[in-house]
């Protein structure tokens, strides 16, 4: 059995920052599912494809080349780790992911990251639909606030000028479509560690996880 560690939870909670730093603590090998979305996204919106076309959709996830080489993402052979990290990519991601059709052609891309050492994932259904057997599930929370906040922080970093009340109302709208859709909504799996990120630092959470995959995998992690 391959040690599998789950990492749910809303946009901005960490999480994808936590698997990595995780990840790289263990040797284990990681797996962003939301950058599979994300390119979705992006690449839906490049062939001017509307949100609400399954099938089309379902068509572009099996077809579209996607590649990760190191941090890098890559779309057709473009680097896109930038592009998918925008706000209006972001919301397109979490508009296709509504799709039964789409997340079922996306499954079997997911569960091939689980590879020995172990993996590492984070998403919003690693631990209730992909990987529902995972040793350690994990789900991490934090106020709309104080994600808005820390993407705030982000995006003014980069430049971008951005209005944080607009970005707690974009969270919170997301938060509701992700946790209402009719196939794998937003959720705590059962019997998760769940984690309130929100006065947390990542260090913080990640030695919290830490010590939990020491007691879940004692002959793993050392």
């Amino acid at each position: 059995m391959i040690p599998i560690v789950t990492i749910d939870g809303p946009s901005g909670t960490g999480k994808g920052t936590v698997a990595g730093l995780l990840a790289r603590r263990l040797g284990w090998h990681s797996l962003d599912s939301g950058a599979l979305y994300r390119v979705l996204g992006l690449a839906a919106q490049r062939r001017g494809l509307a949100p609400d076309a399954a099938q089309a959709l379902a068509a572009l996830a099996s077809t579209m080349q996607v590649g990760f080489r190191g941090q890098d993402v890559l779309l057709d052979g473009e680097e896109v780790s930038a592009a998918i990290r925008t706000e209006a990519v972001g919301d397109a991601a979490s508009r296709v992911a509504v799709h039964g059709v789409v997340r079922e052609r996306l499954l079997a891309r997911q569960r091939e990251a689980a590879r020995p050492p172990g993996l590492i994932a984070d998403g919003r259904d690693m631990g209730s639909v992909v990987f529902p057997d995972a040793g350690l599930k994990v789900f991490l929370t934090a106020s709309a606030e104080e994600r808005a906040e820390r993407r705030y922080k982000q995006l003014k970093q980069k430049g971008f000028d951005v209005s944080l009340p607009k970005l707690v109302r974009e969270i919170r709208a997301r938060d509701e479509r992700d946790r209402n859709r009719s196939t794998a909504p937003l959720k705590s799996p059962p019997g998760a560690l769940c984690v309130d990120t929100t006065s947390m630092s990542i260090p913080e959470v990640v030695d919290r996880v830490w010590e939990a995959a020491k007691r879940a995998f004692p002959a793993a992690v050392v």
